[in-house]
Parts: C-alpha cells; sequence; structure tokens
C-alpha cells in the first residue's frame, strides 16, 4: 500500500486514530509489534485485542516492520504509551525521510518522560532525539475522548497543539470529519500537562467512587465528586503555569476540564478503572510499590497511564514547590505508603 500516512502504536487509541484517518478514503499504515494484532488487522479488519468492538476499513493496513511503516511518509503520529514512547521514537531516527525532516509529526501520548534532568514533557523530550528540523514543529494531539467513541463516530473535540501554525492546521484538516472536531493551540505546554496530570486526578476520582459504595461514614456523594474535581483542575492548571503553560484558557477549555471531566466520569477511562479497583479488588496487594508496579504493569491487564504520571507528578512538585496534595496522595497510595480512605480523609482535613 502506497501510503502517506503512518501511526506508530495500535493501542486503542492509536487504531481509533488511524480509522478515522482511513474511514475519510486515505490509505494509512499502523505499526504494531505483535504479530497477531498485526495479523488480526491485515485479514479480519479488526483489532480484537486493543479495539474489538471496530470495523475497520481496508485502507487501513498494518505491519510489524517499525522502519518500513514510518519510511516515506508525509504524516507520521506516534501512538505508543508514555512508557514505551522513547523506545519507539529511537527505533525510527535512521528513516531517511525523517532524518531529512521530510515528515510531519504529531503524538498522542499522554504523560511524562524520563530523562537524566528529570521528567520532562514529550515534545520537548523527543525534540532532543529529532533532527533539528522538528525543534517548535511537532504536533500534539489530545482532547476529551475515548477510543471506543471515537472510532464508532461518537462527537468528539481534540486540540492540535504546536508552535508551527502550518502544522497544527495541517493535523487538524487530516483528522477533522463531521462527527470529530478539531482545534488549533498554540500552547503546547499547557495541553501536555493536562493530558498527563488529568489521569492521575482521574485515579483519586476512582477511589471516590468505590469508597461511595463500600463505606458506610456516609460522607462521600456527589458533591464530593465535584469538590475532587474542582480541586484536581486546580492542580493541574498549578502545575502547568510552573511548567511554562501560556494561555490560562487552556485548562478551561475542552484540553483542560472537558478533558479531565470525562476521564474522571467516563466508564472507558482506565485510570477511574484502577482507582476502583485499588479499593473493591485491593489490587495493588501483589505490588511492593509504585516502581515494582510500573515493571510490572502488564499484569493488570490494562494500561492506566497515570501509575508512571503520578510518579513523575510528585518529582516536578517536589522540583518546583507546588502543592498538589490529590496528585502526591496518589503516589502515595501507589507506592503502598497510605491507604485510600486515609488519604481522602486528610484531604478533607486539609481543606
Amino acid at each position: 500500500m502506497d501510503s502517506q500516512i503512518a501511526v506508530l502504536g495500535a493501542g486503542a487509541w492509536g487504531t481509533a486514530i488511524a480509522k478515522v484517518i482511513a474511514d475519510k478514503g486515505k490509505d494509512v499504515i499502523i505499526w504494531s509489534f505483535e504479530e497477531e494484532t498485526n495479523d488480526d488487522i491485515n485479514k479480519n479488519h479488526r483489532n480484537s485485542r486493543y479495539l474489538p468492538d471496530a470495523a475497520l476499513p481496508d485502507t487501513l493496513k498494518a505491519t510489524v516492520n517499525i522502519e518500513e511503516a514510518a519510511e516515506g511518509k508525509q504524516f507520521l503520529i506516534y501512538a505508543a504509551p508514555s512508557l514505551f514512547l522513547l523506545d519507539m521514537l529511537k527505533k525510527t531516527l535512521s528513516v531517511n525521510s525523517i532524518r531529512e525532516g521530510n515528515t510531519i509529526i504529531a503524538v498522542i501520548t499522554k504523560g511524562f518522560l524520563p530523562t537524566q534532568n528529570g521528567p520532562r514533557l514529550i515534545l520537548e523530550t523527543l525534540e532532543d532525539y529529532l533532527p533539528g528540523f522538528y525543534r517548535q514543529s511537532l504536533v500534539y494531539i489530545a482532547g476529551p475522548s475515548h477510543a471506543e467513541e471515537v472510532s464508532c463516530g461518537k462527537i468528539t473535540g481534540l486540540i492540535a497543539a504546536s508552535e508551527n501554525a502550518k502544522n497544527s492546521i495541517r493535523f487538524r484538516d487530516l483528522l477533522k470529519n463531521q462527527r470529530l472536531f478539531v482545534y488549533s493551540s498554540f500552547d503546547v505546554r499547557g495541553v501536555q500537562v493536562a493530558a498527563a496530570a488529568k489521569n492521575v486526578i482521574a485515579i483519586a476520582f476512582g477511589i471516590l467512587d468505590a469508597l461511595k459504595t463500600v463505606t458506610d461514614t456516609g460522607m462521600f456523594g456527589d458533591g464530593t465528586e465535584s469538590l475532587l474535581l474542582a480541586a484536581g483542575l486546580n492542580e493541574i492548571q498549578i502545575l502547568g503555569k510552573a511548567l511554562g503553560a501560556t494561555h490560562p484558557e487552556t485548562f478551561t477549555s475542552i484540553s483542560g476540564i472537558g478533558d479531565l471531566d470525562v476521564t474522571c466520569r467516563s466508564v472507558f477511562g482506565r485510570n477511574r478503572r484502577l482507582g476502583k479497583d485499588i479499593v473493591e479488588k485491593n489490587i495493588l496487594e501483589p505490588f511492593r510499590d509504585i516502581d515494582n508496579l510500573l515493571s510490572r504493569i502488564g499484569e493488570l491487564n490494562y494500561l492506566p497511564e497515570g501509575v508512571a504520571a503520578a510518579k513523575y507528578i510528585k518529582v516536578l512538585a517536589e522540583k518546583h514547590k507546588l502543592k498538589m496534595p490529590i496528585s502526591v496522595g496518589m503516589y502515595r497510595i501507589l507506592n503502598r505508603e497510605i491507604e485510600p480512605l486515609e488519604f481522602l480523609q486528610s484531604f478533607i482535613d486539609g481543606l
């Protein structure tokens, strides 16, 4: 297939984005590191493991050769989870069209990346590895969305953030359709912070959701959820300002409150699910601490990005001397330092 568009990463979100583009009649190639997923997409036009309910168009093909997928593309989207993004990127640095700066690159991964100088935002980290052509030209795509809904045409809005206005518009035009609205933004840092930090707040939301039903304190209700949501948004804004967000309205738009709300409340949210499982299934019991959890994250059988984000946000909060009790509290729960009910009671006492 002579495709000009590639998506690297065949998880649920990567597959949904690839489907959106392919549904517009464009040839798209998606890279999967799993032979089984690769064959499923090519033979059955399904991704049964990660997005089972979506019928994929014939214009979407898969490959297990990452260099083949990336070579010669006009548009390239990195879609690996944050834990694996740098390894994926390094495998594409020898691709001629990337070395020569002929490919326009976007990222849909949410989170922070570890570096020798501590955790950093995704785009600035990737810029250190990519050729200089890409500095201030990468596009970051996020917003209140779930793969399960986007893939079946539910009305959704996304943000394409870039310091390069032309590249933002190019990806906006590539993705948008009658039910997927894509807006441009220059606040690359603010959008990245909102996309990463909201996953940590969603873990807390899941914990609260579970505690409402399993405790008999009578303390928690819908108003408690709204209190947590508002306090969580405040923490995201505090972190965004410290990391160089340029537009306050980023956090009151779909990339801020919109993404936070859907991540906390949707049944599709993996981070909310983790919070509920911590209370209802004692899912952390087999793990010593957060590092042990991250090294064995596959044992959960789903990937909540908020685990790694909680670890890195704690480091950033300490570095910048930020008061972020919810985010740091989630780190302490995941690190097996405190129990969920203990956290919630201490959080409320501190209000």
